[in-house]
């Protein structure tokens, strides 16, 4: 009946997770949001699908937190690390002083607590959720960001503080509580228990360095890969219990474990074995967050909840938001920041069981705040979203709302309209031949980016006649169009033809629709942004499988000669479905002859003893073998 029990509970966890989150992503809203909603509705105050012993499923699930510490840890070389340093000490030192105090203060002068319980509500509400943070930001994109790094280091910090207060929480007792029930760490942390803590992470860094190498070594002899997920499994499993011994938290151990076998030669088959293992616990962790949240307390005190569930939101945004600008952080990345970090964490969960057994805080208030840090969990993906997709296109249009540039070049014979990478190149180029270009860019960020490396880009929409009148173009020869909108290279090529007819256009292309429609535009010469790197990539590949670098050279030529008079000739016919995909398949067929015939030819020519490379052993031996035959 057990092990039916536990199938069942499996079934309906993995369920849940498959339409919860296959659902919120189809609507844009990540997978952690879908984990938390497949929660909230399976769990014991919605359907009941799952009993009463979530708590148990949680604390199982929370290690998928510390592999995904792990995991970081591994791509995070101890050189990469120390360029954190003042992130994680100032940053997010600050962060939990500053916010500790402010919702101390609040709860003693507007709520009336007690101050020691006051603190314990502070200290509690100050951390915020490295499991649900890391996750959302690494799904968008974010985590390698300057906001996603700093985020990090702040939640570093917060894995390292949580010690100390949960140390210091038997001291802010109010309440009175049986002796047996006190689980205070005061009177652990003498020397012996320092020494013990010190004597673990010790131990961790030496046995990551010296140890580990030599028994993966052993493991993967055996050419089992199944045996060397099992170790590295029972690696992190080792580090979880001896921090938990100690009185450390298990993710922090992981993590430096992590960091110590970055620079291992089984660093990437670690993240391959363990990745899956860290998804699936991590889900299942989300969804026991999202299934523990009390409906019957939240129905109960529902305005007290959603009052303090506001004024946490409020005063930890503003408590970052101001760090952030404090130590430089542009404000775009500054909002990533300020926003994904506004929540309560699962480290509050652990505090507010101290505080319950030490009688700091009572139950029912307890009860409250799990709810307000759960609720501020699930609102987590939702911030970062409005961050994202509201707030940062709003403060990105007031950043670059500006008079445009008085373009002040002089006579210059070329015009660059986009100087982002592709501009880049060809500005350079031409540059570097002695012909002097006039840079247009409508990106403020851009144009402070490569201001820093001493090249000067005028700000100006470059579909403006009047900005390209200021630009030159009654008297440039060229116009290279490089922006990466097809709409504007359209307008910007029309516009070109209709005012300054004596400009040829040289155009910036996706693809073969965008190019067919840029020549139909009027432009002059259209190149496909990917051709050229993937012929050049093809011509080495070709290297490698044994053609001569002539060889090799010739054929990306012929194929890149054929490929553009066959889109040339296409041209005429773009509009036509049906006409240009028969056209398409019988050129594409003819140029795969010539290219077969090409190869044919090549072979004849490699049997002629002249073409044999002379200068080298290789050569004079494959032509000796060009004349036995």
């Amino acid at each position: 009946m057990e092990m039916q029990g536990a199938l069942y509970q499996t079934f309906i966890f993995l369920l849940a997770a498959v339409i919860g989150v296959t659902l919120a992503k189809r609507m844009g809203l990540g997978s952690v949001l879908g984990y938390l909603g497949a929660g909230i509705i399976i769990g014991p105050f919605a359907l009941g699908l799952v009993g009463n012993d979530v708590a148990d499923v949680m604390h199982f699930a929370e290690f998928g937190v510390v592999m995904m510490l792990f995991l970081i840890g591994l791509e995070l070389e101890p050189k990469k690390l120390w360029k954190l340093r003042v992130p994680i000490l100032g940053l997010g030192g600050l962060q939990v002083a500053l916010t500790t105090l402010l919702i101390t203060a609040i709860s003693v002068s507007i709520l009336g607590l007690h101050w020691k319980m006051s603190l314990a509500i502070g200290m509690m509400l100050a951390l915020s959720s490295t499991a649900i943070v890391l996750q959302t930001l690494s799904e968008k994109g974010l985590l390698r960001t300057h906001g996603g790094k700093s985020a990090f280091s702040v939640l570093l910090f917060q894995d390292v503080i949580v010690i100390p207060m949960i140390a210091v929480m038997p001291l802010l007792s109010t309440l009175q509580v049986d002796a047996a029930t006190s689980v205070g760490h005061v009177e652990e942390l003498g020397l012996q228990q320092t020494f013990l803590i010190l004597g673990s992470v010790l131990g961790i860094i030496l046995v990551g360095r010296y140890l580990v190498s030599p028994i993966f070594n052993w493991i993967a002899r055996t050419g089992l890969r199944e045996i060397f997920i099992a170790t590295s499994l029972l690696l992190v499993i080792t580090i979880t219990l001896v921090m938990q011994k100690v009185g450390l938290s298990p993710a922090l151990g992981a993590f430096l474990a992590g960091v110590v076998l970055a620079e291992s030669q089984y660093r990437h088959e670690l993240e391959v074995g363990l990745d899956t293992f860290k998804s699936l616990l991590l889900g299942l962790f989300f969804i026991t967050v999202g299934a523990s949240i009390n409906l019957d307390v939240l129905s109960e005190f529902v305005w007290v909840i959603i009052g303090l569930l506001v004024l946490l939101l409020v005063v930890k945004i503003v408590v970052l938001g101001v760090l952030a600008a404090q130590f430089k952080m542009p404000l775009l990345e500054n909002i990533i920041f300020t926003f994904s970090l506004a929540q309560g964490g699962e480290f509050a969960f652990v505090l507010s069981t101290y505080a319950a057994q030490n009688g700091v805080l009572d139950q029912d208030t307890i009860s409250i705040l799990t709810v307000v840090v759960t609720l501020s969990m699930l609102l987590t993906p939702l911030l970062i979203i409005f961050a994202e997709r509201v707030l940062q296109p709003r403060l990105k249009k007031d950043i670059e709302h500006r008079d445009f540039d008085e373009i002040d070049d002089g006579e210059t014979p070329v015009i660059v309209a986009g100087y982002g990478r592709f501009g880049q190149v060809v500005s350079r180029l031409l540059r570097s031949q002695g012909f002097n270009t006039t840079l247009l860019e409508y990106d403020v960020m851009q144009i402070e980016l490569v201001k820093k490396f001493g090249t000067k880009a005028f700000y100006g929409d470059v579909t403006n006649v009047d900005i390209l009148k200021a630009a030159g173009a009654e008297t440039a020869k060229l116009m290279i169009i490089a922006v990466d909108n097809q709409d504007k290279c359209l307008k910007v090529t029309r516009l070109c033809k209709e005012h300054f007819p004596q400009l040829k256009v040289l155009a910036r292309a996706k693809g073969r629709r965008e190019a067919h429609e840029l020549r139909k535009a009027g432009a002059d010469f259209v190149v496909r942004e990917t051709l050229g790197s993937a012929l050049l990539l093809g011509q080495e590949a070709l290297s490698a499988l044994g053609f001569r670098h002539y060889q090799a050279h010739r054929a990306a030529k012929t194929f890149l000669h054929y490929d553009n008079k066959h889109l040339e000739e296409l041209s005429d016919i773009w509009g036509d479905d049906k006409q240009y995909i028969l056209e398409a398949a019988e050129k594409a067929e003819l140029l795969e002859t010539v290219l077969r015939a090409d190869q044919e030819a090549n072979k004849v020519e490699q049997r002629q003893p002249w073409m044999a490379d002379w200068t080298s052993e290789e050569g004079a031996e494959e032509s000796k073998k060009s004349e036995e035959s």
